[in-house]
């Protein structure tokens, strides 16, 4: 166990972070399921709309610093490739 305030605070301080990374990981992931599903079932318009859902939400995490921006646009990029390929 820590024994310096310093420590102690920096304790607290990660798992709030880690509380909150770990919600936002969860949705994202949620997010990219709702238009994964709605792609298979070969829905259009369900999924377009969910990828909007879903292109916000996930430069929303950018700017949060939960996601690199090159990592949100891939994300981005290859869920609406496969929204156009329905």
């Amino acid at each position: 166990m820590a024994n310096h305030k310093s420590s102690i605070k920096r304790i607290r301080q990660t798992i709030k972070k880690t509380q909150r990374n770990r919600f936002y990981r969860t949705r994202l992931k949620n997010i990219v399921k709702d238009v994964s599903t709605a792609i298979e079932a070969g829905n259009k318009e369900e999924a377009q709309t969910a990828f909007q859902v879903a292109n916000k939400q996930i430069h929303k995490f950018v700017s949060k610093g939960i996601l690199k921006k090159e990592t949100a646009a891939r994300k981005v990029s290859r869920l609406h490739k496969a929204v156009n390929a329905i």
